[in-house]
C-alpha cells in the first residue's frame, strides 16, 4: 500500500514527475491516468476493480441524463445508483455484517462516490458536457492525490487543467511544491502523531485521568485532526503544485473562525462546498423562508454526519453543528456581527470550546462514550496534566514540550497567513544566506521534533 507517508509514496511521485515533465502536454492525463491505476491497485484490487466499474456505469447514464424522454429520470438513478452503491454497501451495511467495511478498508470510497456523483449531477444539470472518453473519467475518478482523503475536486475544473499543464519544470513550483509538501510532512509527524498518543491514552479510558488531563487530551484531539487533515491536504496540493495543477483549497486558518458558519467556510471546504451545491441548495437554501433555510441547514449537516461515519456519534455531531448555525442566525444583529476585535475574540474562543466539544462526540467510540467522557470531566478532580505527562503516554517533558511547540508553531504560522504574511514568498525575497538558514533551522526542527516510527495512518483515510 502506497501511503503517504511512506518512502514508497516518494519515490512514487519523483518517478511521475521525472515521467510528467517528459510527456507532451496534451498525453499527460494518460500519464496521470496509468499513475492512478498503480496507486489504486496498490492499495487494493478489489476496491480498484469497484471504481472502475462505478465509473463505467456513470459514464454510459451522464449523456442520457439530459435527453428529453422518460428515460432520463431512470439513468440518472441508475448513475446515481453506482455512484453511490460503494458508500452505502460498504459504510453502512457494515453495520449489519460486521467485516463488510474492512473488504475495501484502504479506499477512502465516500470520496471517489461524491466525485462521481458530483459529476453525474452536473451533467444532467448542463452545466458541463458529458465525457466521451470513458478512460479520461476514470482518470477523475481514479486521482491519487484525492482517493483517500480529498480534497473534492469538480470534473470541470480538474480536468481542463490536465490538458493545458505548464511544458517545463519551473524552480520556483518545484521549490513552492516541495516546501508545502514539508511544512504537510511536519504537522503530521511532529504534531498530529505526539498529540495521538495522549488522544487514545484519554480516550481508551477516561476515569483513570483527571479533569485538566481529559480537558488538555480533548483539546489535543482537535489539534491532531487539524494538523493531521490539513498536513495531508498540504503534502498533497504540493504535489499537484510541482505537476502545475491548482487543486481546491481545503483549510483556511480553522481555528480562526468567530462563529460555526465561519468555520465551515474555513474548516473540510471543498467538502462544505458539495454539500452547499448538492444538497442544501437543492433543498431550497435560503430562498423559502427562515423556518425552512433552518430545516435546510439542519437536513445538511446530518446528512454531513452520515456521510462521516454509520454511528449516533456522527449523527449528534452533525445536528450539533446545523444547531449551532440555525441559533446563529437568530442571534441579534449586534452579535453577528464579527468584525468588531472584542467581539471577535470571543466568537473565536466560542467557536474554539464548539469545536472542541462537538468534535470529542466524534472521536467517541459511541454516545455512552462520549457521555462518559464528559462525566469524567465533571467529576474527576485534579490538575496534574503537567506534572504527571507520563500517565498520558508522553515519554519525558522534552516530549511534552515538543508537543506544545509544535501547536505554538502551527497557530503562528495561522495568524501569520490570516495576516496575509506567506512564509513561502517571504523566505523566496530574502537574501540567499538568510534563506539557506531558514531551510537549515526548518531541517533541524523537523529532524527533533518528528516522531518517524510512529506508523499511524491519517484520521480522515477512514471516511
Amino acid at each position: 500500500m502506497l501511503s503517504v507517508i511512506s518512502p514508497a509514496f516518494l519515490l512514487f511521485v519523483a518517478v511521475l514527475l521525472a515521467v510528467w515533465y517528459r510527456t507532451p502536454p496534451a498525453r499527460r492525463w494518460q500519464t496521470l491516468l496509468a499513475a492512478n491505476l498503480v496507486f489504486c491497485l496498490a492499495m487494493d484490487v478489489r476496491g480498484c476493480a469497484a471504481v472502475i466499474a462505478a465509473s463505467l456505469v456513470v459514464w454510459i447514464a451522464a449523456p442520457r441524463t439530459v435527453r428529453d424522454g422518460r428515460s432520463r429520470c431512470l439513468w440518472l438513478f441508475l448513475g446515481l445508483a453506482a455512484a453511490l452503491a460503494p458508500l452505502i454497501l460498504l459504510k453502512y451495511s457494515g453495520m449489519l455484517v460486521p467485516g463488510l467495511r474492512d473488504l475495501y478498508k484502504p479506499f477512502g470510497i465516500a470520496y471517489y462516490s461524491l466525485q462521481l456523483t458530483g459529476y453525474l449531477l452536473d451533467v444532467s444539470g448542463k452545466k458541463i458536457p458529458p465525457e466521451r472518453r470513458f478512460d479520461r473519467l476514470l482518470c477523475y475518478a481514479t486521482f491519487f492525490l484525492s482517493m483517500t482523503q480529498g480534497p473534492f475536486n469538480r470534473y470541470g475544473t480538474l480536468m481542463p487543467q490536465l490538458d493545458d499543464t505548464p511544458h517545463r519544470p519551473g524552480t520556483r513550483r518545484l521549490v513552492f511544491g516541495a516546501q508545502r509538501c514539508a511544512w504537510g510532512y511536519f504537522k503530521k509527524l511532529a504534531i498530529a502523531d505526539r498529540a495521538a498518543v495522549v488522544v487514545a491514552a484519554a480516550f481508551a479510558d477516561p476515569t483513570a485521568f483527571d479533569r485538566s488531563q481529559l480537558i488538555f487530551a480533548t483539546v489535543m484531539y482537535s489539534f491532531q485532526l487539524y494538523a493531521d487533515f490539513s498536513g495531508y491536504t498540504d503534502i498533497v496540493l504540493g504535489i499537484g503544485e510541482m505537476m502545475g495543477l491548482a487543486l481546491p483549497e481545503n483549510f483556511r486558518q480553522p481555528f480562526l473562525a468567530a462563529s460555526v458558519h465561519e468555520l465551515w467556510a474555513r474548516w473540510h471546504i471543498s467538502l462544505s462546498r458539495w454539500f452547499r451545491d448538492y444538497v442544501y441548495i437543492p433543498l431550497g437554501g435560503n430562498r423559502r423562508g427562515t423556518a425552512r433555510r433552518d430545516a435546510n441547514l439542519m437536513g445538511t449537516f446530518l446528512v454531513s454526519g452520515l456521510w462521516h461515519g454509520a454511528g449516533w456519534t456522527f449523527l449528534v455531531w452533525g445536528g450539533l453543528h446545523g444547531l449551532a448555525q440555525v441559533i446563529e442566525n437568530h442571534l441579534p444583529a449586534p452579535l453577528r456581527r464579527r468584525d468588531r476585535y472584542p467581539v471577535r475574540l470571543l466568537g473565536i474562543a466560542a467557536t474554539f470550546a464548539t469545536f472542541v466539544v462537538t468534535f470529542t462526540i466524534f472521536r467517541a467510540d459511541s454516545l455512552s462514550s462520549a457521555v462518559a467522557y464528559f462525566s469524567a470531566i465533571v467529576h474527576n478532580p485534579g490538575h496534574q496534566v503537567f506534572s504527571q505527562y507520563w500517565l498520558l503516554g508522553l515519554t519525558s517533558r522534552l516530549d511534552l514540550l515538543e508537543l506544545l511547540l509544535g501547536i505554538a508553531i502551527l497557530i503562528a504560522v495561522d495568524l501569520l497567513h490570516e495576516a496575509g504574511l506567506h512564509l513561502r514568498e517571504l523566505v523566496a525575497r530574502a537574501p540567499l544566506p538568510v534563506r539557506w538558514t531558514v531551510y537549515e533551522a526548518a531541517i533541524f526542527a523537523f529532524l527533533l521534533m518528528a516522531r518517524f516510527l510512529a506508523g499511524g495512518g491519517f484520521l480522515y483515510a477512514r471516511f
